[in-house]
């Protein structure tokens, strides 16, 4: 007789990662919406002509560090989950255009409803399963987790006002205060979802950050990559919802997914990045698929840092046509 050792293991534990190949930087070229598009096809040209300085410079930096073999693609996100808006027939040849104009070439295509439904997966269904909520100083249980509320905090908020009983002492007013601060707190509260009757609508900063995990090629199903770009199928549709995920517009486009990200967005676009941050510092990647990404990078010479944080980098820009030299 021998003995028998049972070892029980998570399914998840054992599901084979897939591997997707990596750009060194991936750039992103802007967003697109509603109000953008009705300003006509000269404000496309407008935009791309701000982007394009920023995208160049960002591609001439990522030469300097990976030689001149590095891969680089760009990339475009348009909105359709909030405001769905034209038709890919119409609306995709016309940003190509716009883009040429500005001496721009737009690699990868992206639905910004992508980020909530990618080809029977829900990426931001995902995402949310990995926040790790930061407990703030003198935690009580009071607050109900994020799964609950949809609101996710980077520390403790001011006591709300509450009735007391008669003689009893009333709690004073206290700043709210930021987990990891440093100095003088900066106070985050990010609302992540709401729930109107058509169910769950998720915000523009929860989307945004799964828009930077799947660039980044860290997001997995049971194993397998997330919204991995398809080559269009003939003639473009006419509805997004017929659209990839993510569109390859550009044959022979170095990889969508990438190491590094940069993007070039308006500075209507900083409170909702700065939400994204505060999103993307209380997600857990999956160790073993950052790990792949590290051990990738490392088996090229580079170096890159397991805080996915230092891998996202971004310029602002309102009006200037030029960066500053």
């Amino acid at each position: 007789m021998t003995d028998l050792e049972i070892v029980f293991q998570e399914s998840a534990a054992t599901a084979k990662l897939d591997e997707v190949p990596l750009s060194h930087l991936s750039v992103e070229l802007g967003h697109l919406y509603m109000e953008d598009f009705k300003a006509g096809y000269g404000r496309l040209v407008e935009l791309f002509t701000r982007v394009r300085p920023w995208a160049h410079l960002a591609g001439e930096v990522c030469r300097t560090v990976w030689g001149d073999k590095a891969r680089i693609s760009t990339c475009f996100l348009v909105d359709d989950y909030f405001s769905p808006f034209g038709s890919p027939a119409d609306l995709v040849p016309m940003l190509q255009r716009a883009a040429a104009e500005a001496d721009l070439v737009i690699d990868y295509l992206a639905r910004e409803s992508a980020c909530a439904t990618a080809d029977g997966v829900e990426p931001a269904r995902l995402v949310e399963g990995r926040l790790v909520a930061e407990p703030p100083r003198h935690a009580n249980g009071s607050r109900p987790p994020v799964t609950e509320t949809g609101w996710l905090s980077n520390g403790e908020r001011s006591p709300h006002s509450v009735a007391a009983e008669a003689m009893e002492a009333v709690e004073p007013w206290r700043p709210p205060r930021q987990n990891l601060v440093h100095q003088h707190s900066i106070f985050m509260d990010v609302e992540l979802w709401d729930e109107p009757r058509s169910g769950r609508r998720w915000s523009c900063p929860m989307l945004a950050a799964v828009w930077q995990l799947l660039r980044l090629g860290l997001l997995r199903h049971e194993g397998r990559a997330v919204a991995v770009p398809r080559d269009p199928a003939g003639q473009l549709p006419a509805t997004w919802r017929e659209l990839a995920p993510v569109t390859r517009l550009r044959p022979g486009a170095r990889p969508f997914f990438a190491y590094r990200t940069f993007s070039v967005l308006g500075t209507r676009f900083l409170p909702v990045e700065g939400a994204v941050r505060t999103i993307l510092g209380q997600v857990s990647v999956d160790p073993a698929v950052n790990d792949l990404v590290l051990a990738r990078a490392a088996d090229e010479g580079g170096t890159l840092s397991a805080d996915i944080l230092d891998r996202i980098d971004y310029t602002f820009v309102n009006g200037a046509t030029a960066p500053l030299r």
